[in-house]
């Protein structure tokens, strides 16, 4: 952004993930000067990024926007992977493999991932599931979604809140999967959430399964435009 503007910018993004961690749904934004268009901007970035990133829009937002700060809740999904072929170099990179080295594939009981996964919709405390707390704004997050879908690999897991504590999705899919596999009991994701020093949960699912898929903001316009406005001197926004 720096080469582009001719002079220093900083970039804001939507939150940080975890090594590993991949994002479908990044958002960042920064000022550029004028004479910079969305569209232009957008051509400009691909053309300079490396191949593993890539700008999917852009559009023009007010100079006080945040994309952390104004964001109303994020999308995650999780793969996980049942099948031998997950193994492959094409596939394990983006998943978590369990089935890899298990055949027939590991016997999933979709019932109890289920209610595992509706155990955690609503406001509760996820201290349990958190590597590291955060004393300044405390322990307690609202799931609006969590449910489990079957996919080509294996089943996915796509999980709405309006925030999330560090590695909180990766416990949460560790405990849930173990739950599935009949390693431990169905109550315990309702034990976890109410007395979260009495019980440990099951080890986080590795990074590579995780995925930032969506961001959303009161107005959804903000992300999914692509203005061809005439340019001005507010803040550019783009999402990857």
């Amino acid at each position: 952004m720096s080469r582009l503007a001719n002079s220093h910018r900083a970039v804001t993004g939507s939150g940080r993930t975890d090594t590993g961690v991949h994002a479908t749904g990044q958002v960042a934004s920064l000022g550029m000067p004028s004479g910079w268009d969305a569209k232009q901007l957008k051509k400009s970035l691909n053309s300079l990024l490396s191949d593993d990133i890539w700008i999917s829009s852009v559009s023009s937002v007010s100079p006080d926007f945040h994309p952390r700060y104004d964001a109303l809740e994020r999308t995650y999904r999780y793969e996980v992977g049942l099948q031998p072929f997950c193994a492959s170099p094409f596939q394990s990179r983006w998943c978590w493999p369990l089935g890899a080295s298990a055949n027939p594939p590991p016997a999933i009981d979709h019932a109890r991932l289920d209610r595992a996964a509706q155990e955690i919709v609503g406001e509760h405390c996820f201290a349990a599931f958190a590597k590291t707390g955060q004393p300044e704004r405390g322990t307690r997050c609202i799931v609006h979604r969590a449910e489990w879908t079957d996919t080509d690999l294996g089943v996915r897991l796509t999980i709405t809140a309006n925030r999330y504590l560090h590695h909180m999705v990766r416990y949460l899919t560790g405990t849930m999967m173990d739950i599935a596999l009949g390693r431990r009991e169905i109550e315990d994701m309702a034990r976890l959430l109410v007395s979260p020093n009495e019980l440990t949960t099951s080890p986080p699912a590795p990074p590579e399964g995780l995925f930032l898929h969506k961001v959303t903001y009161p107005s959804d316009d903000v992300v999914e435009a692509e203005s061809s406005s005439t340019p001005s001197p507010t803040r550019s926004l783009f999402r990857k």
